[in-house]
């Protein structure tokens, strides 16, 4: 279906709140994810972005859960070396200062909806992303950051740079590298590592992650602007 009249979000919301509960059972029962996602969607006739947005927050109970027993809360990353999916991290805070919508998903990870990571373009919000990263992650106390980017992407050198000499103007000891394989840089960063990302897949495979948007969104006050698919859960 088309998607040249996007609701505004309090309305996508409550549109898809009945879909996402659907969509739950459905895995429970033994659904394929992509399975029940298409199902479900063409029951209710949504569009792509629809679809999109479901696909990014629902997930099952016994996924969520997986997940939500590896995520350390901000206060615990004290003397850790932390691993950060530059990309993942940036881009969805570069949303938020774009006023695009948050999403906390079932797994308790925040996730942006607009879907651009392979055609990401540098911009200066992106740099105010980067920024507003390095601020919070020298209050986190860390022991080692290494923000790992997608060589792949355009400007990732540039972007790396750039990191690296604003970590240092800022007396915080970070390092930002590119790689052509950042997935299963971070699946192999070892037992000690805490992974910092938002993308489910590597979930999956490590022991130990961090939401660093989440860390900012608290420290900015910013937390409560962050929606949800889960009716009971506090907020918008």
């Amino acid at each position: 279906m088309s998607d040249a009249y996007p609701l505004p979000v309090d309305e996508l919301k409550k549109k898809l709140l009945e879909p996402a509960i659907d969509i739950r059972y459905l895995l429970t029962r033994g659904y394929v994810r992509k399975t029940a996602i298409t199902f479900v969607s063409n029951h209710y006739q949504l569009t792509e972005h629809e679809r999109h947005v479901l696909a990014r927050l629902v997930f099952s109970p016994e996924t969520a859960e997986s997940r939500m027993k590896k995520k350390l809360k901000c206060s615990q990353l004290e003397g850790c070396d932390v691993l950060i999916d530059g990309y993942n991290v940036i881009i969805t805070i570069e949303s938020s200062l774009k006023n695009e919508t948050i999403w906390y998903a079932d797994d308790s990870f925040l996730r942006d909806t607009s879907g651009i990571f392979r055609n990401h373009r540098v911009t200066d919000t992106t740099y105010m992303a980067v920024d507003e990263m390095l601020s919070t992650l020298s209050t986190l106390k860390l022991r080692s950051a290494t923000i790992l980017l997608d060589s792949q992407m355009s400007n990732s050198g540039k972007l790396a740079q750039f990191i690296r000499e604003r970590a240092e103007s800022n007396n915080f000891k970070a390092d930002s590298k590119t790689s052509k394989h950042v997935d299963f840089d971070l699946k192999k960063a070892g037992t000690s590592a805490v992974i910092a990302t938002a993308d489910g897949i590597i979930v999956d495979d490590v022991e130990k992650v961090v939401d660093v948007t989440e860390c900012w969104m608290k420290q900015n006050g910013k937390i409560y602007e962050a929606f949800s698919l889960k009716s009971h859960l506090k907020g918008k």
